[in-house]
């Protein structure tokens, strides 16, 4: 890619790095219809990324973290990250920050639905759209947005599947992300690890953080919101492409993960 690539107000050196010649302390981008460049990047400014529509994954430290329509992801500055989607429509508004605050907060990766006085902040600050020079009520604006973040995050939202370390495990995440619409086959799994089935599940648990029940759950959640991002299946239709034999199953363990319940797309 050229030397000269512009994006989100960061020019691009190489395929990994953007360069900051900025001297705002914090600024927005909003961005129709997305293009990203699936490679994995770094830049020192702290990235507040708010997802209007479509979804995107975020691919940082050796997880994959969902964030769909009207969720925001913080994340550090330094932190290198990669993205990836299939939605067919992408609307971003990315606000970045030089500075940050000390809490321990703005020091790791977070996912967290947007609640409507957030989001409202977050369109009142569209108005500074691409503006790269100074403007007093804009800085005080972001820096209340900046400061307030760690009270809308809800820690509650686990929108993030983990990679483990273990290479013996990747060949049963890769079975449970090609084969999410059956249930667990614990003695299959266990086969192609060489383990014993309880091997397996602590193990699993130890290097994730949680079991493969719930490794299957997330994975059909997610991606139960690709489906319903396309609009061509109902709710119905989606529950079963993604495994559940009942709406109603697939309703109660949506709103497990989001929080929220699953908002039909087509009738």
């Amino acid at each position: 890619m050229q030397n000269d690539m512009v994006k989100c107000g960061l020019v691009q050196q190489n395929d990994s790095l953007f360069i900051d010649s900025i001297e705002k302390e914090a600024y927005v981008w909003c961005e129709q219809n997305w293009k990203h460049d699936d490679h994995e990047h770094t830049h020192e400014r702290a990235q507040l990324t708010y997802v209007e529509e479509g979804y995107q994954y975020f691919h940082i430290d050796r997880r994959i973290y969902l964030v769909p329509q009207h969720h925001v992801i913080w994340i550090p500055s330094g932190k290198a990250h990669r993205i990836t989607t299939e939605a067919t429509t992408v609307n971003l508004m990315v606000f970045l920050f030089s500075t940050v605050f000390e809490e321990p907060f703005y020091q790791q990766a977070h996912v967290f639905a947007v609640p409507p006085v957030l989001k409202e902040m977050l369109l009142y600050a569209s108005k500074w759209n691409k503006l790269l020079t100074d403007n007093e009520e804009q800085d005080i604006f972001f820096k209340a947005i900046l400061k307030s973040l760690p009270n809308f995050c809800n820690e509650g939202s686990h929108l993030e599947i983990p990679v483990p370390a273990d290479i013996r495990l990747i060949p049963v995440c890769t079975y449970i992300n090609s084969n999410f619409k059956y249930n667990l086959d614990m003695d299959l799994l266990a086969e192609k690890t060489q383990m014993s089935v309880r091997s397996l599940q602590r193990t699993f648990k130890k290097e994730t953080g949680i079991t493969l029940q719930k490794y299957l759950q997330l994975t059909r959640i997610l991606k139960s919101i690709e489906l319903l991002d396309t609009k061509r299946f109902t709710l119905s239709e989606v529950a079963y492409k993604v495994g559940y034999q009942s709406l109603s199953a697939f309703t109660t363990s949506y709103f497990a993960i989001m929080k929220s319940k699953p908002q039909a797309r087509k009738h």
